[in-house]
């Protein structure tokens, strides 16, 4: 009987032990939960789709220039002599606006007419003596060739020495001056430049998706008139002018993918015009449009279904909930693609991370300047982890090291 009581007293204090650590963890396990947390809602980055016809106008960007420029230089080299005018003055074609020193033209031109009269005399005498069987008819064709080669040596002095006097190819106004007065200039090398500011003419890129908009017309050439064109002024507000279709790139330029279109305008009256300035174009393509002009979005906006359909998520602002629009992808464009389908102008659709959506999902528009907000199942810094650590509740004890705090507790 003994016995089986000092059995009992070490179970029993065993059990004694035990209990308080049964009771933390049952207080542990039986916390109640906090409320449930909402799904967070994903951002999206969006764009208004916009109407892929040409009706209303259109504005661009335009460069003016001259209809008539030149850089002038001499054909042959020398020292600059005389500089008959200065930057901004205006010319008369033919007017003669600088001239080389002549003195080394005019000794060749003299050198080269006395080699031409000795062989005219030689020609001349040539010519009696073949008559009288006196020389061969050999000896009388070497003296026609030294001749005609004096004389062509003769012309192209004369013509050099005329070449040190640089005259107007056309009437217009000296738009910048790259000689000063005895300086050495080589031949080919630019002294002045010239241009007719009385006849402008405006260049503008135009976009591809506005070229390839526009209907053919039925000459298969550009036509001028067909676009109304106007050009403005930032100085002259209310001020409109007329332009008139002089040329149109049709190869691309391989950096912006624009084709350069160029206008003619006469010069304003009223006010000055030079060319380097700007200028807006407006156009109105409402009579050349084509019906079935696709629109251009950012490729990263296309994503396709399990059958390798494609469409784009499209946000229905009321809700600010997603649905899916089945699109046709046509031509690529760099980073743009043409698509048709119903999609209508207006339209916010969804640019960026369209893998991640679903149909009625509701989502929130990223700012411009937005950052992206970290996922929750990303792992956070090192920071973050501190912070973590620093904050975090400190855990239940063991069960052991529990028994032992009660049990020094009851002694």
């Amino acid at each position: 009987m003994s016995n089986n009581l000092s059995d009992a007293r070490p179970r029993h204090s065993l059990l004694a032990l035990m209990l308080p650590a049964f009771a933390v963890l049952a207080a542990g396990c039986s916390g109640e939960q906090g409320p449930e947390q909402p799904a967070p809602i994903r951002p999206v980055k969006t764009m208004v789709v916009e109407p892929p016809d040409l009706g209303s106008e259109r504005k661009f960007p335009g460069r003016v220039d001259a209809e008539r420029k030149a850089e002038l230089s001499f054909r042959v080299p020398g020292t600059v002599q005389t500089l008959e005018v200065k930057e901004g003055d205006q010319v008369q074609a033919g007017q003669v606006l600088i001239t080389l020193d002549p003195t080394d033209y005019q000794i060749a031109l003299k050198d080269a007419q006395a080699t031409f009269d000795q062989a005219a005399s030689d020609y001349e005498r040539a010519q009696e003596l073949v008559e009288q069987d006196f020389i061969s008819r050999t000896d009388f064709d070497a003296k026609e060739a030294a001749w005609k080669t004096a004389g062509a040596a003769l012309e192209r002095a004369e013509q050099d020495l005329a070449y040190t006097k640089l005259q107007a190819s056309f009437d217009g106004v000296i738009s910048q001056r790259y000689a000063e007065r005895f300086e050495e200039v080589q031949a080919k090398q630019p002294v002045l430049a010239m241009q007719d500011n009385q006849s402008l003419q405006i260049k503008v890129d135009v976009p591809e998706a506005v070229v390839i908009g526009v209907r053919p017309s039925d000459s298969g050439r550009p036509e001028p008139g067909r676009v109304p064109v106007m050009a403005s002024f930032d100085n002259r507000p209310g001020q409109t002018f007329d332009l008139r279709l002089r040329e149109l790139s049709t190869r691309a330029d391989p950096a912006t993918q624009t084709f350069e279109a160029t206008f003619s305008m006469p010069a304003p009256e009223d006010f000055l015009v030079f060319p380097g300035m700007t200028a807006t174009v407006t156009a109105d393509f409402s009579r050349v449009s084509s019906e079935d002009t696709p629109f251009i979005l950012p490729a990263s906006a296309v994503t396709a279904d399990a059958d390798m359909a494609p469409f784009v998520w499209v946000v229905d602002e009321s809700d600010m909930k997603t649905r899916k629009v089945p699109v046709t992808a046509g031509r690529l464009r760099g980073s743009s693609i043409e698509l048709e389908g119903d999609l209508e102008p207006g339209s916010r659709v969804v640019v960026a991370g369209v893998g991640y959506l679903a149909e009625g999902m509701e989502v929130r528009l990223l700012a411009a300047r937005e950052e992206a907000e970290p996922r929750v199942d990303e792992a956070p810094d090192a920071l973050d982890l501190g912070a973590a650590s620093a904050t975090r509740p400190p855990e239940p004890e063991s069960a052991p090291e529990a028994a032992e705090s009660d049990s020094a507790a009851t002694e």
